[in-house]
């Protein structure tokens, strides 16, 4: 009879949470380098090369950690992913002119290529890395694979040649690498393509996405010059590749934005719901064709509320409200304009909404706080809405800060900047002020990219605002409001018994 087996042993809770530790320190896909080795591990990394320079204690680096890491697993295998700490490797941040954290650089066979200005989440460096890491135009060698190619969710730009060693292939390659970060390139010497798509046995021919095709405008636009030379094949992609209407993302922002622009925000997603996505788009496309051929210059994009909801905040506009579109129109100077009334499936509304734009017969959209029913602090409180009556007031010195509620460099300003208005409070001259740029919008010529910002506005030059970078003690403004003011600024004097209470207590 054999003796009963003891029963096991519990295994200590340090070795059960092993596997998890071993999860949670799985090894990272960045690879970090240092000033020992940064020159020989770029060379052991031939072709293209992504470099985050950072520092640990750096805000907009640590939200960049995670979409970083991510790309870099993505990429494994296509492009590398390094980065280097600043604070602890000064010699080869100094030696990329590094200023300011993150800055992302791309780097080719071992040598700096250019800064990185594409999107700063995982999904855009791939897909900016994609386009850089393979050849600037795609070689197609089948039918088969054009078709692939111009199926993609995005633009294509191909050339058709029967001779790959002419001017005109030269050209079009000089392009292709010369625009290679924006829009998508492939040729071909495909006989069949050829013959249908170029006659003449060369030329060039811009295809919109499948997804995006629609009856107001051509799916694919042949290049209309004689000649092929790298400058009209430029200007030929600009002026068509979005077409009528495009579907602004993350990605292309930065093409589209930037000029007179109208935008219909809804929830766009050609993953998803494709139909429904067109569906609106449409609407919007029926409405602007009409003005574009009435001689309108004005851009029209869709985009997604969601991926946009930043935009829709400073319209005023509700991210979450109904299934229509929300329309807003942003002009190349920063004037706004929202669409009060509802988007109609008819599209009346828009045309309406159009009409009085073309008209000049709408009010600009101001983000702005009530104007204070009492504004006689020492400082003056600027919202946009009295921003004109106060710092723009032609015969007064004004200077302003521009501040965040949450700031802490502007908290411990504030009672300095208090003190600074009580003593010039007396002065008829000099206007102290103040604004919270978060809740208000900040007019054209100031530029607000951090807290706080401040600006003297010189009586009679209010359109060159100077920036204040002086010190932050009140005898600093002092000194510069003495040198900048169009008058001598006029101090209030300490009241006479707050001196000799100061004073008796030193002496205590």
């Amino acid at each position: 009879m054999t003796a009963p087996r003891p029963p096991p042993r519990a295994l200590p809770a340090a070795l059960l949470l092993l596997p998890l530790l071993s999860l949670g320190a799985r090894a990272s896909d960045v690879v970090e380098l240092s000033d020992a080795d940064f020159e020989s591990g770029l060379a052991e990394r031939p072709g293209l090369v992504l470099v985050e320079f950072f520092a640990p204690w750096c805000g907009h680096c640590k939200r960049l950690a995670p979409e970083y890491e991510s790309a870099a697993t993505r990429l494994k295998g296509i492009v590398p992913l390094v980065k280097v700490d600043c604070t602890a490797n000064s010699n080869t941040c100094n030696k990329y002119g590094v200023s300011g954290y993150p800055t992302l650089k791309i780097f080719r066979d071992g040598e700096e290529a250019g800064t990185y200005d594409g999107p700063r989440t995982a999904d855009g460096i791939v897909s900016h890395l994609k386009k850089q890491a393979g050849p600037a135009s795609v070689a197609l060698s089948s039918v088969a694979e054009f078709e692939k190619f111009v199926g993609d969710k995005d633009a294509s730009v191909v050339g058709f040649f029967r001779d790959a060693s002419g001017d005109a292939y030269s050209e079009f390659m000089k392009a292709a690498n010369s625009l290679r970060d924006n829009y998508r390139f492939a040729h071909t010497s495909e006989e069949q393509l050829v013959q249908k798509y170029e006659e003449d046995g060369e030329g060039i021919v811009l295809f919109r996405p499948p997804r995006l095709t629609n009856k107001f405008e051509e799916s694919s636009i042949k290049y209309p010059e004689d000649k092929i030379t790298s400058g009209k094949i430029k200007k030929f992609i600009q002026e068509n590749i979005f077409g009528i209407c495009p579907h602004m993302t993350e990605d292309n922002k930065d093409l589209i934005q930037g000029k007179d622009l109208l935008v219909a925000y809804y929830d766009v997603d050609y993953e998803k719901n494709a139909k429904g996505s067109n569906y609106w788009r449409n609407r919007v496309m029926m409405v602007a064709k009409k003005f574009l051929d009435a001689g309108h210059k004005l851009s029209y994009a869709v985009a997604s509320r969601k991926t946009f909801g930043h935009e829709l905040s400073e319209f005023g506009l509700d991210s979450s409200v109904g299934e229509a579109p929300v329309v807003a129109i942003r002009t190349a100077k920063g004037d706004k304009y929202v669409m009060q009334e509802e988007f109609s499936r008819d599209g009346k509304a828009l045309e309406r909404f159009l009409q009085d734009y073309v008209d000049g017969n709408l009010k600009k959209y101001l983000k702005s706080e009530p104007i204070p029913e009492s504004n006689d602090g020492p400082v003056k409180v600027v919202v946009a809405e009295n921003f004109d009556e106060i710092v723009n007031a032609e015969d007064k010195d004004v200077l302003i800060e521009f501040y965040a509620p949450w700031c802490g460099h502007c908290k411990n300003l504030e009672p300095k900047y208090k003190e600074l208005g009580e003593k010039l409070s007396k002065d008829p001259n000099i206007i102290i002020a103040k604004m919270d740029a978060t809740a208000n919008d900040v007019p054209s010529p100031y530029e607000v990219r951090g807290f706080p910002t401040i600006y003297f506005a010189p009586a009679g030059k209010k359109q060159s605002p100077k920036k204040y970078e002086g010190g932050r003690e009140v005898s600093d403004f002092i000194s510069y409001l003495k040198r900048e003011a169009t008058n001598t600024p006029v101090l209030q004097e300490e009241d006479k018994s707050k001196k000799s209470k100061k004073k008796v207590k030193e002496d205590l």
